[in-house]
């Protein structure tokens, strides 16, 4: 876990009788004592998600008056985490970062115990990520024509890594299979971060990981870079050309976005959206992102919330066309 410090000057101004929270402590601009606020990432540290969260919360908290906890909870492709959250009061001491598995996962799992589009109120997007595909150094292809070239040569021997089953990172995978023909062996992990130490080790074959997480492993030379999932270059990474270039249609992008429980009074929502999108317009924080390839957004609640249904329509289609279920 690590923390963050969240400023006085938020939540003041016609909050307080809204909130379970003392009216009082908020006129006083400080948090309430005795509170424990945190952001919940349901993946393992070091994966995308979490590099995001924890860039953004440390800004973030230096506009509020807390300190916040990030808390990793991984599990069942984010689920444990994520029904965390949908259970926790709505009073603005619990938050979600999360990503496509919000949407993709109530199609996945026979049974999982939140509706994406009810149990939670929507905040902002922080950014929309490209993925990378990525390939392992003892893989003796060059490029992206050769790996199809090579799959369809050698049906079911390349594997795949992802973080989990749902991700983007898997669902990207998929997509790839349906559109080039190729058939791979999904290997499914409960992070990107340790999926990525079994490519670097060769004991995968390949992975469409989130560029966030990806481009610092490329750039060290310890795993290749082919091509982007995106229709088009990364702003920041400009060296990779989308694999749709080759393979028409397969246009994949990650984003992160954050969210409370359902019932969360409108008023925190609101100074949550604005906190969060002052501070990826911060240079330094825009700095970094751009570093990571990562696209600050910043959208209102209602934008975010027509996305999310977008995204949903779009990835369940998918997935019971394809037939994909949780293991």
């Amino acid at each position: 876990m690590s923390r963050f410090t969240l400023d006085r000057r938020t939540l003041l101004g016609g909050i307080g009788s809204t909130l379970a929270l003392p009216a009082a402590s908020y006129a006083q601009g400080a948090w309430p004592q005795g509170r424990t606020p945190k952001l919940v990432v349901p993946f393992t540290p070091g994966g995308a998600t979490d590099i995001l969260g924890r860039l953004v919360a440390d800004k973030v908290g230096q506009a509020l008056g807390a300190t916040f906890v990030v808390e990793n909870r991984p599990g069942a492709g984010g689920n444990i985490g994520v029904e965390a959250v949908a259970r926790a009061e709505p009073s603005g001491d619990t938050l979600l970062i999360v990503s496509v598995g919000l949407v993709a996962n109530p199609a996945l799992y026979a049974k999982v115990n939140y509706d994406p589009l009810t149990d939670f109120a929507p905040i902002t997007m922080v950014a929309l990520v490209p993925n990378l595909l990525v390939i392992s150094p003892s893989l003796k292809v060059k490029d992206t024509a050769e790996l199809i070239a090579y799959g369809k040569a050698n049906p079911g021997k390349l594997t795949y890594a992802s973080s989990g089953v749902g991700t983007s990172i898997h669902l990207a995978g998929e997509l790839f299979q349906k559109l080039t023909g190729i058939k791979m062996v999904h290997v499914p992990y409960r992070g990107s971060a340790q999926a990525m130490q079994d490519l670097i080790g060769g004991r995968v074959d390949l992975m469409f990981d989130n560029i966030t997480a990806a481009l610092p492993q490329v750039r060290a030379g310890t795993v290749r870079g082919f091509g982007v999932t995106t229709a088009q270059r990364a702003p920041t990474a400009s060296e990779f050309a989308p694999i749709n270039d080759l393979v028409p249609g397969f246009d994949v992008s990650s984003w992160f976005a954050l969210f409370a429980p359902a019932k969360t009074p409108q008023a925190i929502i609101d100074r949550l959206q604005a906190e969060t999108k002052a501070a990826i317009a911060d240079p330094v924080v825009r700095g970094k992102m751009d570093q990571l390839a990562a696209q600050p957004v910043g959208n209102t609640p209602t934008e975010l919330a027509a996305f999310v249904r977008a995204e949903q329509a779009k990835w369940v289609g998918l997935i019971r066309e394809v037939g994909i279920k949780a293991e």
